[in-house]
């Protein structure tokens, strides 16, 4: 394969870049974006050893990557008991969420920076059988290192934004020398394989065949904690705010107010996507004058909070559970959206900003069966939530969302066999 001169000065750069990935990684370090007690897996260093047999190596980005893949490993795992499983990820947070939910056989490694030095060390030592990326996170020098050893590459709920898209054509040379290192790009959505084609990968890598997301299962939760959760509700009404951005929390405690007038005591649960913003969320709201508690903090909301602030990982099948209505986060804002799939699957109705790029094929599923409220703005979203919490509304909305998981597993299934058909036979060494 013929690399692009893009390609080769980024991989000689990258030869040379140890120190700069030190220093970058101190400055991370400080803002609380790496665990500092595993800080040589960055620079692809074990923290394990590799346990014997074929070694599925799995890397997503973000949190709800990693969720989406899940059910997918276990399903593996339930077919090919000799298999083991690696699962990487870059953020705190992810790693926080798999502490509780890798599934059998399976280890949990920081991916390296992409420096050759520290892709070289973790190729070493893992040998991975094959490597399956989720979505759009592409590291050059990881692809290019996994595909010189004739590793085979997979990519499952492949999408490309707008935005990436825009980002990428100004690189074409190097975007199509890692595109087709893929075996197969497994893609969601009609618009992401338009755009993928205009980069030049070629139709032979590349099925549309939708997401694994919507066969990932129900998230889990705590008993204990959603007993505890209700008990100190006591009856009261709530709606819940899940997965939101800087700008979103404002808007959200300004519909509070004004569902407050006409729903007595009511609740407003706010589920910031990044947990660490908790505190300066709740310390903006207070300055307001609004009662608000942190669930760091307390654990349960007092009878007096108006607002209260989940700033945990993890537990976001707890909230969907106890809350009628979700507001999705992240679109309200230039984000994209997040997967409106979980709130779905938990019988929560949804209403979303109309900013769901990056989920627009599932969107518009939901739009289809009339299972969500679109708001064209925050000026809109009192009306919406008051709608969404009217019990015929709300029966609604959850029995129409319902129709999206008929078939839920066939995506999954069918992402497995390829992934299966890319490792080496049971009885092979």
């Amino acid at each position: 394969m013929t690399d692009s001169l893009g390609l080769n000065l980024y991989l000689k750069l990258s030869k040379h870049a140890t120190t700069p990935a030190r220093l970058l990684q101190r400055w991370r370090l400080r803002l609380g974006k790496e665990d500092g007690t595993r800080r040589n897996e960055r620079f692809g260093h074990a923290g394990l050893q590799r346990p014997v047999g074929p070694l599925a190596w799995f890397h997503s980005a973000s949190i709800g990557e990693v969720v989406s893949i899940l059910e997918l490993v276990r399903l593996l795992g339930k077919w090919r008991p000799d298999l083991c499983f690696l699962m990487t990820t870059g953020t705190m947070g992810s790693a926080q969420i798999l502490k509780s939910r890798l599934p059998p056989r399976t280890t949990h490694q920081f991916v390296p920076y992409d420096i050759l030095p520290a892709v070289e060390k973790f190729l070493n030592h893992w040998q991975p059988s094959v490597g399956v990326w989720t979505e759009s996170e592409f590291w050059p020098a990881l692809i290019y290192e996994s595909h010189r050893r004739d590793m085979p590459l997979l990519c499952v709920n492949a999408r490309m934004s707008t935005k990436s898209f825009r980002r990428w054509r100004y690189l074409p040379g190097v975007a199509n020398s890692l595109l087709n290192r893929f075996e197969k790009i497994l893609v969601q959505d009609v618009e992401s394989a338009d755009r993928l084609q205009k980069l030049r990968l070629s139709n032979s890598r590349m099925e549309v065949v939708g997401s694994t997301k919507r066969g990932a299962g129900d998230l889990p939760f705590d008993e204990a904690a959603f007993e505890a959760f209700l008990r100190a509700l006591g009856g009261r009404p709530l709606w819940l705010a899940a997965s939101t951005h800087d700008g979103e929390e404002e808007a959200v405690a300004a519909a509070q107010v004004e569902l407050s007038r006409d729903h007595e005591n009511l609740l407003l649960l706010i589920v910031p996507r990044q947990p660490e913003r908790g505190p300066e969320i709740a310390e903006s709201l207070r300055r307001q004058g609004f009662q608000v508690s942190l669930r760091s903090e307390i654990g349960v909301p007092k009878l007096t909070d108006q607002i209260f602030i989940a700033d945990t990982f993890g537990e976001l099948g707890l909230w969907y559970r106890v809350s009628p209505v979700c507001f999705l986060g992240g679109s309200l804002i230039d984000v994209g959206g997040h997967n409106p799939f979980e709130p779905a699957r938990h019988d929560t109705a949804i209403v979303h900003g109309p900013n769901v790029g990056n989920f627009a094929q599932e969107f518009k599923e939901i739009a289809e069966l009339d299972a969500a409220i679109l708001v064209e703005d925050k000026s809109h979203l009192v009306e919406a939530i008051a709608l969404a919490l009217q019990p015929e509304n709300n029966a609604r909305l959850t029995m129409s969302a319902r129709a999206l998981f008929e078939n839920d597993q066939k995506v999954t299934d069918y992402v497995a066999n390829i992934i299966l058909r890319h490792l080496p036979n049971p009885e092979s060494p």
